[in-house]
């Protein structure tokens, strides 16, 4: 990062309403991350009742996904955050860590999911991508591939040799995170149209079940851009 970026001071303290806005945007702010929590994890938990898991091989297609996207992949970059993380005692390497065993987790699942839909597929004799939400799914697969892959010279830079600093490093994948966090809640929302989701919820709940993903990925994309971009000093 530029060492001549100025950041915007905290309000001084005694100055009035400029520290009550302040500690209203910090209460906002976590009251946000708290609630993405209780979505992402109510989201997996509703999506999962709503599959049935078990009673067919297309039943655990959303399971892994919903699980892997929904929960796994939010609590991976939430619990860098400063607000409203159950695990805000952790130290940065705990986090790291813990960042990577929900990564793994997430592989996992959205590798098994993807195997049941496929097979799910092949014994209906049903076409492969033939949707928006599967090419949306295919490249929501192949970028967290990809930014897996990344997060490996982020971990192990000196094995790599990359010519690039580590701090460089830091911002690109923190960038790509939120290109696949946003893909990925774009084909959460599109499988919200597929044929199977459609006739299993209707009316108001539909409305409710499309609009709850957007509301993590606000979050996030918010932590995210806090963290990596500068805000240049407002003058008054």
């Amino acid at each position: 990062m530029p060492s001549d970026v100025e950041y915007s001071p905290l309000p001084a303290e005694g100055s009035g309403s400029g520290v009550q806005d302040f500690w209203l945007y910090v209460w906002m702010r976590r009251f946000s991350v708290i609630a993405s929590h209780v979505i992402a994890l109510g989201l997996t938990l509703l999506i999962s009742l709503l599959s049935r898991p078990g009673t067919s091989l297309f039943s655990w297609h959303p399971v892994c996904m919903s699980f892997a996207y929904c929960l796994c992949l939010t609590e991976g970059v939430l619990l860098f955050s400063a607000e409203g993380s159950p695990f805000c005692f952790k130290s940065r390497q705990g986090k790291v860590r813990l960042h990577w065993f929900l990564q793994t987790l997430l592989l996992v699942a959205s590798t098994t999911g993807a195997t049941f839909i496929v097979a799910s597929k092949n014994v209906s004799d049903l076409p492969h991508l033939a949707s928006w939400h599967s090419l949306l799914g295919v490249g929501t697969l192949s970028s967290t591939l990809f930014q897996l892959a990344a997060g490996l010279c982020l971990l192990f830079p000196k094995c790599m040799r990359l010519p690039v600093s580590p701090q460089r490093l830091k911002l690109y994948h923190a960038t790509c995170g939120l290109l696949v966090y946003l893909l990925a809640t774009a084909t959460v929302v599109s499988a919200m149209f597929s044929d199977w989701f459609s006739a299993t919820v209707r009316g108001a709940a539909w409305w409710a079940f499309l609009l709850l993903p957007l509301f993590p990925a606000a979050v996030v994309m918010n932590q995210i851009t806090n963290a990596y971009l500068p805000r240049k000093k407002i003058s008054s």
